[in-house]
């Protein structure tokens, strides 16, 4: 095998959740193998920043938006998607939401809205797009699990079921589509330096407890994801499939 089997020339993703933080590193990371990327977040021109970058690096990039809450929206962006492209080859689900509070006070409107942004939009984008890679018989989407696709956290417990569901999901779609060539596989992110994490970064008692865990020593930055994702992407991941890639430093091996 040589590195040509990374190679991601002539392949279109769309990554969600593209306009900082995690989506922005995977969007980068593809756009550097060589995929044109269109990137999508939440608010009309929200990727701009993550478009110029993957430009100014000599990529193709375009951006979308779509309420992730919003089936119909939802819709509307996975069709904008197949438009624009003429055929989407690459699907990374990673548009998400968190929101903290004890669970005995959790508003029900807050669990139903993680649950809808998390959950619902990546099942509805990875069967309305999985479509299309089915005619084609080929495929890859990335969907974004957590290390709490693992445990249970504390005070997250929409997010955590979320994350559950998730890596069900993944395993789910990948028992139907494999046999048209279309992996399904997740990565469980470790503690990252991210607005979803800002909270616990600014906590000093946990900042602490969560980097002393972590066998490597710090929380990790949103392109150390670029190589876990490129992989998954490319025909070098071919024969992986239904699989959950912890990145995370070494935290699930303490």
């Amino acid at each position: 095998m040589n590195l040509s089997g990374f190679s991601l020339e002539h392949k279109w993703a769309l990554v969600t959740g593209a306009s900082r933080g995690l989506g922005q590193g995977i969007a980068l990371g593809l756009a550097q193998a060589g995929a044109k990327v269109i990137c999508a977040s939440s608010q009309p021109d929200g990727c701009i920043q993550t478009i110029t970058a993957i430009k100014e690096a000599g990529g193709t990039a375009l951006g979308l938006s779509a309420d992730l809450t919003d089936e119909s929206a939802v819709r509307q962006l996975a069709a904008d998607a197949l438009e624009v492209s003429g055929g989407i080859d690459i699907l990374v689900n990673n548009g998400g939401t968190i929101f903290r509070q004890a669970a005995v006070e959790y508003p029900m409107e807050e669990w139903r809205r993680v649950i809808q942004v998390n959950v619902d939009s990546a099942f509805l984008l990875s069967q309305l797009l999985g479509k299309e890679m089915i005619a084609k018989k080929q495929g890859k989407i990335i969907n974004i699990a957590s290390m709490l696709s693992y445990s249970g956290g504390m005070t997250v417990p929409a997010y955590t079921a979320s994350k559950h569901a998730i890596a069900g999901v993944t395993k789910a779609l990948a028992n139907e589509w494999a046999q048209y060539n279309i992996q399904v596989n997740a990565i469980a992110p470790g503690y990252f330096k991210t607005d979803n994490t800002a909270a616990l970064q600014s906590n000093e008692i946990r900042n602490k407890e969560i980097t002393q865990r972590i066998p490597a020593g710090y929380w990790g930055e949103p392109e150390d994801l670029q190589g876990a994702a490129v992989f998954l992407a490319s025909k070098a991941s071919t024969y992986v499939n239904g699989h959950i890639l912890a990145v995370d430093g070494g935290w699930l091996a303490r």
